[in-house]
């Protein structure tokens, strides 16, 4: 005889009415299962896997490190950097929380650019994840725009110059040049009305943008399901309950393991943080610890590391708008990926030299530009900056010859375990 109502009611207890009491009225327990525990995916995932849940995480870090710093801070011309220098110096732990968020800035971009060069290593943008690349580059974006925003909030010299040189760029398009600049900056000049819309876009508007991309970006990639190191898509072969044979459950079996990632992740992070959390200017320059002075330029005006390789490769010609041109190009050509691949094998562990030699030539050459952005682009490295910008561009255009002209090892039907 079946139990009644009351009866499984009982037996479940306090958490377990709780829990059926929440299923009746919202699918919390059909969305766990979709997305965490009934999501397969491949049982040989290595460590290049683990930087999407460490960008997660690292955007946790941040949305939560910055709604304290927003308690103190004023995001106002003339108390800005008064405002940092009190949460520094006054502010309990203030000085934790504003090295946590600077630091963790460079650690997003540091994760991100991993989590990118892994779906070039594994293929992760070829059919069917077109769409799961597409919403990552957006995300890729809309953080740029976050940190360049969040770059002048502390109203230093660098976020001033900084912000100066950058929204100038825009006045190098034709026609709507200098109008697009005084709409960016709400004035003839970066002044306090500036500085407050940057604030409001930094705080509120692309935090919420980012969220919702990366929520879309989740939900477009375990429709499709995530790619594997050896480019076999586990969802084709099933066995009779209609699991994947070669997939395992992401909770709980990946989910310890990018526990063990945050912790790695968590050490090297809080070593930055409390022994070198400005890197020796490298996430926070020098000169932005002087409050801005728009009567004084300082010696040498460059971006923060993240964005120094396309800030190379607009300097790279000596052309205005044609820098700012290549410069664009050099990001908007990473949403073409998808289709400038021709090769029908996704994972480098089976594709030939000639994309393993073009992905080694890229990545020297976007690591290279990072550095030369932080020199002056006169002489010797003006030419080397030339030099790699060609390679940078030749990976992309060259693309549709080399990968057709690749000579490919066979896919196993299977998964393998490489030691």
């Amino acid at each position: 005889m079946s139990a009644t109502q009351p009866e499984v009611s009982r037996k479940l207890g306090a958490a377990g009415r709780l829990n059926e009491w929440v299923n009746a009225r919202f699918p919390l327990q059909k969305l766990l299962a979709e997305h965490i525990t009934e999501y397969y995916a491949s049982k040989n995932l290595n460590f290049w896997y683990g930087f999407g849940v460490l960008s997660m995480f690292v955007l946790v870090i941040m949305i939560v490190s910055g709604i304290f710093l927003t308690m103190s801070y004023k995001p106002s011309a003339t108390e800005a950097f008064a405002s940092v220098e009190y949460i520094m110096r006054d502010v309990e732990y203030g000085w934790l929380i504003r090295y946590i968020h600077s630091t963790g800035a460079s650690a997003f971009f540091v994760v991100v650019y991993l989590h990118m060069f892994r779906a070039l290593l594994y293929g992760s943008y070829k059919k069917p994840r077109e769409l799961v690349w597409i919403l990552g580059m957006l995300i890729y974006l809309a953080l740029m725009a976050e940190a360049f925003f969040g770059y002048m909030l502390p109203w230093g010299q660098m976020s001033y110059w900084g912000a100066q040189v950058i929204i100038s760029l825009f006045g190098a398009l034709p026609l709507i040049g200098e109008p697009l600049v005084e709409w960016i900056r709400g004035d003839f000049f970066i002044s306090d009305i500036t500085l407050n819309r940057f604030f409001a876009l930094h705080v509120i508007a692309l935090p919420l943008v980012l969220v919702f991309l990366v929520v879309l970006h989740i939900i477009a990639l375990h429709e499709v399901g995530s790619s594997s190191p050896d480019g076999v898509e586990i969802k084709e072969n099933k066995d009779a309950r209609g699991v994947p044979v070669d997939g395992v459950a992401f909770h709980p079996y990946h989910t310890y393991k990018d526990v063990v990632y945050i912790t790695i992740f968590l050490i090297l992070f809080s070593l930055v943080v409390f022994f070198a959390p400005t890197a020796g200017g490298f996430f926070l320059e020098t000169a932005n610890f002087d409050p801005a002075d728009p009567l004084v330029t300082p010696e040498a005006i460059h971006p923060v590391w993240y964005f120094t390789p396309f800030y190379a490769i607009l300097r790279a010609v000596p052309d205005k708008l044609g820098g700012v041109i290549l410069m664009g190009a050099a990001v908007m050509v990473l949403f073409f990926l998808p289709w400038l691949d021709r090769c029908k094998v996704k994972s480098i562990r089976y594709r030939g030299w000639q994309y393993k030699v073009a992905l080694g030539l890229f990545a020297v050459s976007f690591v290279v530009l990072g550095w030369l952005g932080l020199m002056p682009a006169t002489g010797f490295y003006l030419i080397l900056t030339q030099i790699f910008t060609v390679i940078y561009f030749a990976f992309f255009l060259f693309m549709p010859i080399y990968t057709s002209m690749e000579k490919t090892k066979p896919v196993p039907e299977r998964v393998v375990y490489h030691a």
